[in-house]
């Protein structure tokens, strides 16, 4: 393939911006909070974290109002602000292309394959002869007799150690593992995602005591199901304002949580809880967010509603009451404050399952797709022959071979823990999240009708049953799982400019004395004077750089010099901005999901190179270069669209516009319709006290796990 663009085209001078370019600001600001959770909701915020000592007012009703800068606060105390191991994304948005940290891409040992494909292929029959999708989604529930079959196998202790009772699976073979689950139901994706990923088992080992992981982990590894509650019926992108309490007693035994959690993912059957509650600032307590595992059967605990939702039609989400629950003190996780920290560094690993989850979702709907469009005749060609549906069926060829080199990548290089990935498994869960959703949609379209018509009224009908609308549903929900990608963007987008923060932060701090201004201006001169020459030129210049990867070595060359040309206007936005650019997210937006591309064109351009190094023992040779080539192709074309929006752009426009909608001023737009919603509040009442309603939690058990 030719080298499009070249350098001229890609080089060509950033246009600067002017008086009328500026993205305007969205409104009330979202919180930098780290995005997560594990049920579906707003803007999902991830563990921001707690103050350090201090904890949030509540009143009776709930929490009290937090101001923008207190959430600010509690958002950057969650960070992890060291880089103690190198980061091929951080380097990415500051110009600085160091492939060497992905290639050669990183390989599994022969003791992690033996273990990983002996397991994925029990898992592989257990789901082709004992799971039905299709029940599954018919009942709105996983019967209970594959969540034991699953515990049988050892599935729900996939990511624990074997001295814990666990298989000890890789990341790598851990999402390999939910690819086949996920396909035959994407529930189960979620059911064990939940479990071992933010639930009791991973917490537990990275910051839990010997004798809390001797305690806990064999019984995850067993079966017992674990679920993670954070999100509260008014707390969802700020949780500054979290009004779950988490009462010590007077002589430090144990503490008193009381609460009301929502979008509990597992929590309607879980035999665990970890449970994220403020502990008031006191003697002798430092206070702050903190960390629980608590027994789900434990007194005082009423699950009051079982959740149903668009997708994921057996997920065993629902709402959550403790009134009154005691936990002993043994039971904290790290010390008091640090409960969301504790989740969001969880998380740099943790959130790799949902990738996984899309890239199942993408291949499936290349198989659908492919025998569809081979079969369908119209105006005597098959469709797929016709190029409007050509083009959608090599968007999704292309990309889902990209998504699976995203989670590869990803997971080999949390397998290594030789690079800190939080960049890198931020991206991947907002653009695997972002493309899965596209190429489900997409392939509705090829299907026409057929893809909007249930699975189980085509088989009636006579015809394939393909899942394709149910596989638009339950893709769905990524983009808001684990952080929304609004959230996620604002959080990487955060980790992006830490640089730049390091360097200059005090000069764009407000209130700062001038001789302290004077001061940071000065620090903040010698980096740039350092950083800027290095963005001028670099090997995307050299014709024959990158030569290695055959006929992908244009595109690496053009991700070096997108790469510099990324951390050039992301510069000057902020030399224009300054202190104001965290609220123009639709600038940080924009440059969030070029980096995303520019990881997605690496990812796939060292996947192919590793496939062609394999040869036919790979089962993919030299064919992965030309998925790899077609999907950099079409990358690039979204990257120059990207940069073309940076200046030029409706930001402004739109957010006065929204203003204007939010004062009432268009209501009368709203007329001529009849509104079938069902009355209630906006946002559920929460009062504190015993449940009125019946618990409607139900224990499945643990099975001995099969030979």
């Amino acid at each position: 393939m030719s080298e499009q663009g070249n350098v001229t085209q890609a080089e060509q001078a950033e246009p600067q911006p002017g008086p009328g370019d500026a993205p305007a600001d969205l409104g009330d600001a979202q919180a930098e909070a780290v995005p997560t959770e594990t049920g579906p909701g707003d803007t999902q915020a991830e563990p921001a974290g707690p103050p350090a000592g201090a904890g949030t007012a509540t009143t009776a009703n709930g929490p009290a109002q937090v101001s923008e800068a207190e959430a600010r606060r509690v958002a950057e105390e969650a960070r992890e602000s060291d880089w103690a191991l190198p980061s091929f994304g951080k380097q990415l948005f500051l110009g600085d292309f160091q492939l060497g940290l992905i290639h050669p891409h990183p390989r599994p040992d022969d003791e992690s394959i033996s273990r990983g494909e002996e397991f994925c292929a029990r898992l592989r029959e257990f789901c082709e002869s004992s799971v039905d999708g299709a029940l599954i989604e018919d009942q709105a529930r996983i019967p209970d007799e594959v969540i034991k079959g699953l515990a049988g196998l050892g599935a729900f202790g996939m990511k624990i150690s074997p001295v814990y009772g666990g298989l000890g699976l890789s990341h790598l073979y851990y999402n390999r593992a939910l690819i086949i689950a996920g396909s035959a139901s994407p529930v189960l994706a979620a059911l064990l995602s939940a479990h071992q990923s933010i639930g009791v088992p991973q917490p537990i080992a990275q910051f839990g005591t010997e004798e809390q992981k001797q305690q806990y982990l064999p019984r995850c590894a067993r079966g017992e199901i674990s679920a993670f509650l954070l999100t509260e019926p008014d707390v969802g992108s700020d949780p500054a304002r979290l009004s779950t309490t988490a009462t010590p007693s007077p002589d430090g035994s144990e503490y008193t949580l009381d609460g009301v959690k929502l979008w509990t993912t597992n929590g309607v059957i879980a035999d665990l809880l970890v449970v994220m509650a403020r502990v008031p600032r006191s003697e002798g307590h430092r206070g702050g967010i903190t960390a629980f595992v608590v027994e789900g059967s434990a007194d005082g605990i009423t699950v009051e509603r079982r959740n149903a939702f668009m997708g994921l039609r057996g997920l065993e989400n629902g709402v959550t009451r403790l009134h009154q629950v005691r936990v002993p003190a043994s039971s904290r996780v790290g010390a008091e404050g640090q409960g969301l920290k504790i989740a969001l560094t969880t998380l740099n690993t943790g959130r790799l399952s949902l990738p996984a989850s899309c890239a199942a979702g993408a291949k499936l709907s290349l198989k659908y797709a492919r025998q569809w469009s081979q079969e369908r005749v119209q105006w005597g060609r098959p469709v797929g022959e016709h190029e409007a549906v050509a083009k959608m069926i090599a968007f999704i060829a292309a990309t889902s071979y990209a998504l699976e080199a995203i989670v590869e990548l990803s997971s080999q290089l949390a397998d290594d823990k030789r690079r800190d990935i939080r960049i890198e498994a931020a991206l991947a869960k907002l653009y695997c999240s972002e493309m899965g959703w596209k190429i489900a949609d997409e392939l509705v379209q090829i299907r026409g009708g057929r893809g909007y018509e249930t699975a189980a009224s085509l088989a009636a009908r006579g015809e394939r049953g393909v899942p394709a609308e149910q596989l638009l549903r339950d893709m769905r929900i990524n983009r808001i799982f684990e952080g929304s990608s609004e959230i996620m963007r604002l959080f990487i987008a955060r980790e992006a400019v830490d640089a730049h923060l390091a360097a200059a932060g005090d000069v764009i701090k407000p209130g700062l004395p001038a001789a302290d201004k004077a001061r940071a201006a000065a620090k903040a001169g010698g980096f740039y004077a350092k950083w800027l020459p290095t963005l001028v030129t670099g090997e995307g210049h050299r014709p024959g750089a990158y030569g290695d990867f055959g006929p992908l070595a244009p595109h690496l060359r053009y991700v070096e010099r997108t790469s510099r040309k990324l951390a050039r206007v992301t510069f000057y936005g902020m030399a224009r901005w300054q202190g104001g650019l965290e609220r123009r997210q639709g600038f940080l937006g924009r440059i969030v999901d070029i980096g995303a591309e520019l990881f997605a064109m690496s990812a796939a351009c060292v996947r192919a190179e590793m496939d062609a190094s394999l040869g036919a023992a790979g089962g993919r040779g030299e064919t992965g270069f030309e998925l790899a080539d077609a999907f950099c192709a079409q990358a690039r074309l979204r990257c120059d669209e990207l940069f073309s929006q940076l200046w030029k752009n409706s930001d402004a426009a739109d957010s006065a516009v929204a203003r204007r909608v939010l004062s009432g001023r268009y209501t009368w737009q709203e007329d001529g319709v009849i509104d079938p919603s069902i009355p209630g509040p906006w946002l559920e009442p929460v009062e504190p006290g015993p449940s009125k309603l019946e618990n409607v939690h139900r224990h499945i058990g643990s099975t001995s796990r099969l030979p």
